[in-house]
């Protein structure tokens, strides 16, 4: 636990200062003011992230973490287990939707093996880190999805891929992905327990699953919280009994992003139930984040509101892998631009509004 409260005491409030600087360039660009709506909030929140009006994007990484559940066997999902590690595959070959989005804005996609359940034949390369806590997690149906030391050092892994990465050449802008068959099922667990809704409410159909299967999700979800009651108020209580490795991962690499001044774009219901874990660690961390895009998964509305993030997109996405991070990272990127690029009214040599001072 040293490596998370050391990231934690270190975790700073926004800057002040750079949000007052930014909001004044802002209103002096040449347009009426407010004009470019969100474009304008976001570029001001980056510069109260980073404490910076001079701004750019020359470094933007998306981590993928990918993990398998346990809690497949109840079969929950219309995919088989064996999916993660083949997708990860695919990943890695530059095939899968998150490389075609992370390609057309210019950023690395870094795969994270946090909790596959069969080791990877590959080759060391620079954007996969083997980092596994387990091979996949204990059926939450059953038992607890892991032990309390793994829920830990999922975090632990999480903060420590963001360093490495950092150290290695400075991140501006991150973007949470996820893969891992069944994680729709651990995420809407997650989010009943901590915001007290009724599974049914929070439980979406993941991968497209029939209403039979869509049934015994719900029933599923239900009855892993009756059996392990996880604290809602101990966010790795949660984890550690209906969570996943990949969801603890995502929570870790918020805290160390924060830690570092660094934007955090979160995905779909996966990520955002990652970033429920880390603002149960660490509150002050929801100002460091961005909501890229409104899934359909009906419980990913509930933890959006119960973040208080309001969502860039709504394009009826549900892959996952960090696909609407990508497209709001683009957006994110075009708000700072306006921000520094854009003339203002003295420096274009045009007038201001009538009876503007």
């Amino acid at each position: 636990m040293d490596k998370i409260y050391g990231v934690i005491r270190n975790i700073s409030p926004l800057n002040k200062q750079a949000l007052i600087k930014a909001q004044m360039r802002l209103d002096n660009l040449t347009k009426p003011i407010g004009s470019l709506g969100r474009l304008e909030e976001v570029a001001k929140k980056v510069a109260g992230v980073t404490g910076k009006i001079d701004l750019s994007f020359s470094r933007k990484v998306i981590f993928v973490f990918a993990a398998d559940h346990g809690v497949a066997e109840e079969g929950v999902s219309a995919y088989p287990q064996e999916v993660t590690c083949q997708m990860v595959y695919n990943f890695l070959r530059g095939g899968a939707g998150i490389n075609v989005l992370a390609r057309h804005i210019g950023a690395e996609v870094v795969v994270v093996d946090i909790g596959v359940a069969k080791d990877l034949n590959l080759k060391p390369q620079p954007n996969f880190k083997v980092k596994k806590v387990g091979y996949g997690t204990k059926n939450m149906a059953k038992e607890k999805a892991m032990s309390k030391n793994e829920s830990i050092r999922s975090v632990e892994v999480g903060i420590e891929v963001f360093e490495e990465e950092h150290k290695k050449n400075p991140i501006d802008i991150v973007g949470l992905g996820d893969m891992g068959i069944a994680n729709t099922t651990a995420s809407s667990a997650i989010l009943a327990c901590i915001t007290g809704k009724d599974p049914e409410e929070v439980t979406g159909r993941g991968t497209g699953i029939n209403d039979k299967i869509w049934e015994r999700k719900v029933e599923v979800v239900r009855r892993s919280l009756k059996i392990h009651l996880p604290d809602p108020h101990n966010a790795l209580d949660v984890l550690a009994k209906v969570g996943g490795y990949e969801i603890g991962g995502i929570a870790g690499c918020i805290l160390a992003a924060a830690k570092n001044k660094v934007p955090v774009v979160i995905d779909g219901f996966i990520s955002t139930a990652g970033a429920l874990i880390a603002t149960g660690l660490a509150p002050e961390v929801r100002n460091y984040l961005f909501a890229s895009h409104l899934s359909l998964e009906k419980g990913h509305r509930i933890a959006l509101d119960y973040l208080r993030l309001s969502p860039l997109l709504n394009l009826n996405l549900r892959l996952g892998e960090g696909t609407g991070a990508a497209l709001a990272i683009s957006i994110i990127e075009a708000g700072v631009k306006i921000l520094t690029q854009m003339a203002t009214f003295e420096e274009a040599g045009v007038s201001r509004e009538i009876g503007c001072v």
